[in-house]
């Protein structure tokens, strides 16, 4: 059985990602890219689908994880009756082909450990040949192969390789998995303590860029970072949403889909987060793949795609994987990229008008694309779509997505000011004017007293606490007031702020667990009203939720009292990471910019 989603891990290279749990199973890799089909799929099934179980034979009395600096290599120390091991688990930096490194050191004692290594392509269901070649073992099935490289001789079946390890005090032993295409000759043999010290050298150079003052949430910001560049192609610049698919937005429900791709609507807040900390490189690499990513048509755009850019992300429910924690489906794949989703448009030129703001170079191809995307806009801001929330029902008159075409209006003029660049601004500014009536005679619900999910609708929305984050109204206007107030009430339990009432309208029709971003925005906005007292307490109910190492899933179940949802979400992550650096200095919010 997989573990809680808290307690898991995340290693990364910058093309994969991995999750290794607190008894040392790594449950969950897709390998080589992101997007690839799993070879571990533990997580979203059991052992028979693969995974790296690596820990002590004798009972452990007692766990303790930390990741090294400013990295994604994790330390995991295991306390037994007979000794004490410390584990070091990475995937490694910049090495091709791609490599996993398990690294285990007796410190005190004597400490007897087994590795059981069981992989699984094609989504966790194709056993492979296991096949000695040395003192190696290399599985293959098809176009893929694993070797694996240990100093000890590994037991073969047609399950899995096993190998057992006793070390004394002082001891060590080092094992590697090396992907490689299977018509591919033998990997060469990696020397451990190297590839340690590169992958090391090379988080702590990345590290140095960043910038956060005398940030009281420092420490818990870089852990942030440290996750969001784990989720980025360190060659393309997209960001991968989680390292996950399927992870349930409510444990044993179906509301399971694949996280693994880059979403457009999270550009404006990762923009932001990077650049507000720092990290331009990272930053200006993000806006260039959002800059290729949207070349052709605007109307083409799609809500996601793979970091590398493609555009094929086709949803299909695998039968074989019976879920975490039985939360069927397991979904690979997101049909979601086929829906009309207007407030991504706003979130893109904002990301934009941001990057400017921080210094990137602009370019003329950038204001080319500004003025085609706005011109798009301009097209179908009136037309009804399926929202922030990917509504798999009837499209609607969604109040954010109108707000958010106002956003793309605003930003283009401001940019144009700024950089003194042709633009019709008088134009944009009265269809500006337009979106912004609409939504405050149609949006906002005289009964309701708030601004609700769609036009004519009474349901609220905590994703309408975006309209003062984003300078749509002041955070002081009434109705901004009454929407907070009523969000605070209704959408509110033991601290945390979930995004709708009762159901997600998702054609699910079951409950979800607590937004762990729109209790970041419920935190600032309070901030901004403030109600600093209420806004710090919030904030710190977020900065509780965090796990061990401080990663966050897209949600939290109140009545658990688990993450649920992928993990670790990027969404969650850049949220924390913009609310506490907007209570460190207010000028870093977007609405202030």
């Amino acid at each position: 059985m997989a573990a809680r989603i808290e307690d898991y891990a995340l290693l990364g290279d910058g093309h994969a990602a991995a999750l290794v749990a607190k008894d040392g199973s790594i449950d969950w890799l897709c390998w080589p890219t992101f997007e690839s089909s799993p070879c571990f799929a533990a997580l979203l099934g059991d052992a028979s689908n693969g995974r790296w179980c690596f820990a002590p034979v004798e009972p452990v009395q007692h766990v303790k994880r930390q990741y090294l600096g400013d990295s994604l290599v994790l330390e995991t120390t295991f306390e037994t009756a007979s000794g004490v091991v410390e584990m070091t688990d990475c995937l490694a930096w910049s090495e091709v082909p791609p490599r996993l490194v398990r690294s285990v050191h007796c410190v005190a004692g004597h400490v007897a450990l087994t590795s059981e290594l069981e992989v699984r392509f094609d989504h966790g269901c194709l056993k492979p040949w296991y096949r000695r070649v040395g003192r190696r073992v290399v599985a293959v099935a098809g176009p893929h192969s694993i070797w694996f490289d240990c100093p000890l001789a590994p037991v073969c079946d047609a399950q899995s390789v096993q190998v057992e390890i006793d070390l004394t005090t002082g001891e060590r032993c080092d094992l590697v998995l090396t992907c490689c295409r299977s018509h591919e000759p033998p990997p060469a043999a990696l020397n451990v303590d190297q590839t340690l010290r590169a992958t090391l050298l090379d988080w702590s150079q990345w590290a140095a860029q960043i910038d956060l003052g005398d940030d009281r949430y420092a420490d818990a910001i870089r852990s942030s970072l440290v996750a969001l560049r784990g989720l980025t192609n360190r060659v393309t610049g997209g960001i991968a949403a989680a390292a996950t698919t399927s992870l349930p937005e409510l444990i044993g429900g179906n509301l399971n889909w694949d996280y693994r791709y880059c979403w457009l609507r999270d550009a404006s807040f990762t923009m932001l987060a990077l650049s507000g900390t720092g990290l331009r490189a990272q930053a200006q690499a993000w806006r260039d793949w959002l800059l290729r990513a949207l070349a052709g048509e605007p109307a083409q755009a799609q809500t996601a795609y793979t970091t590398d850019g493609d555009r094929h992300l086709l949803e299909w429910e695998c039968a074989w994987l019976s879920g975490y924690e039985g939360s069927r489906p397991v979904r690979f794949g997101n049909s979601a990229v086929t829906q009309s989703q207007h407030d991504i448009y706003g979130e893109l030129i904002d990301a934009l008008y941001v990057s400017r703001c921080h210094g990137m170079p602009p370019g003329d191809e950038v204001w080319f694309l500004e003025c085609a995307l706005i011109e798009h806009v301009r097209r179908i801001w009136r037309e009804p779509d399926n929202g922030l929330w990917e509504s798999r029902g009837a499209r609607q008159h969604h109040t954010l997505s109108k707000a958010m075409a106002w956003l793309a209006l605003d930003r283009g003029i401001k940019s144009a000011r700024r950089t003194g660049q042709d633009a019709p601004i008088d134009e944009w500014k009265r269809d500006a004017a337009e979106i912004r009536e609409s939504v405050i005679t149609q949006g906002f619900h005289r009964d309701v007293n708030a601004f609700t999910q769609s036009y004519g609708s009474d349901r609220l929305d905590a994703s309408l606490l975006l309209l003062p984050l984003r300078g749509f109204l002041p955070a002081d206007d009434p109705r901004v007031v009454a929407t907070v107030n009523a969000i605070e009430k209704r959408l509110m339990h033991d601290g945390l702020v979930y995004r709708f009432p009762g159901d997600q309208g998702l054609g699910a029709g079951q409950p979800e667990g607590a937004f762990i971003a729109c209790s970041c925005w419920l935190a600032q906005v309070w901030e901004m009203q403030g109600r600093h007292e209420k806004a710090r307490r919030l904030f710190e109910r977020v900065l509780e939720l965090r796990n061990d190492v401080g990663l966050l899933a897209e949600e939290f179940d109140t009545a658990l009292q688990r993450q649920c949802g992928n993990f670790p979400q990027v969404l969650s992550h850049v949220a924390f990471i913009n609310a506490a650096r907007f209570f460190d200095d207010a000028g870093h919010s977007l609405h202030a910019l």
